[in-house]
C-alpha cells in the first residue's frame, strides 16, 4: 500500500518542475517494473525531473520518487494483491479523477514500451497485449454527458478494479519476460 498521497506527488512534481504529473508518473512507474528486467531509478527519474535542475525542491521530488518506486514494487510483488493506482481521492471532482485515469494509463503504456516491451512481439502473453490494448482505450476516457452522475461514478469505479487488476495481472505475466533480461 501507497503511503504517498496523490495531492503530495502531483505537488512535488510541480515543485521539482517535472513535466508529467502524479498519475501519469505513476502509471510509467507500473509500466516500467512490468516489462523492465533491471529497473534503475536514476534512469527513471532522469525521464521525470530536468536535468538542468537542483535544489531543494529537486531532491525532495527524487526522495519521493524513489520511495514511490520501492513501496510500488512492494506492492506488486505482495501476495496480498494490495497494490494500487495512484489516483486523486474519491472526493475530487470525478472529471479530474477520469482525466488522472486517463493519464495513468498513457503513463503505463509508455513505461510499457520504454521497458523494452513491445506488444507485438510473439513472446507477449495474450493477457499483456489485452491490458495494453484496454489500457490504450482508457487513455482516450471522458465522462459520459449523457449518463447520470450516479452511472459515471460506477463506471469510473469499475474501471480503477480493472486498472488494478490488469496492471497486477500483466505484471505477474511478464515475469518470464524480466527474468529473459530485457532491457
Amino acid at each position: 500500500m501507497l503511503t504517498i498521497s496523490f495531492d503530495e506527488l502531483e505537488e512535488a512534481l510541480a515543485a521539482g518542475e517535472a513535466p508529467a504529473g502524479a498519475a501519469e508518473v505513476h502509471g510509467s512507474l507500473c509500466g516500467t517494473l512490468a516489462a523492465t528486467a533491471r529497473f534503475d531509478l536514476d534512469t527513471w527519474v532522469a525521464t521525470i525531473l530536468p536535468e538542468h535542475r537542483g535544489g531543494d525542491d529537486t531532491l525532495r521530488t527524487r526522495n519521493l520518487l524513489a520511495r514511490l518506486a520501492e513501496e510500488t514494487q512492494t506492492a506488486l510483488t505482495s501476495q496480498d494483491m494490495d497494490f494500487e493506482a495512484l489516483l486523486p481521492d474519491d472526493e475530487a471532482p470525478l472529471a479530474r479523477r477520469v482525466e488522472a485515469l486517463a493519464e495513468w494509463c498513457a503513463g503505463f503504456l509508455y513505461g510499457v514500451g520504454t521497458g523494452g516491451l513491445r506488444p507485438e512481439d510473439g513472446a507477449v502473453p495474450e493477457a499483456v497485449h489485452e491490458v495494453v490494448r484496454d489500457f490504450g482505450e482508457i487513455s482516450r476516457a471522458s465522462i459520459d454527458a449523457e449518463e447520470s452522475e450516479e452511472s459515471n461514478e460506477a463506471s469510473y469505479a469499475e474501471i480503477v478494479e480493472y486498472l488494478r487488476a490488469g496492471t497486477q495481472l500483466a505484471y505477474e505475466e511478464l515475469e518470464a519476460h524480466r527474468a529473459g533480461g530485457a532491457r
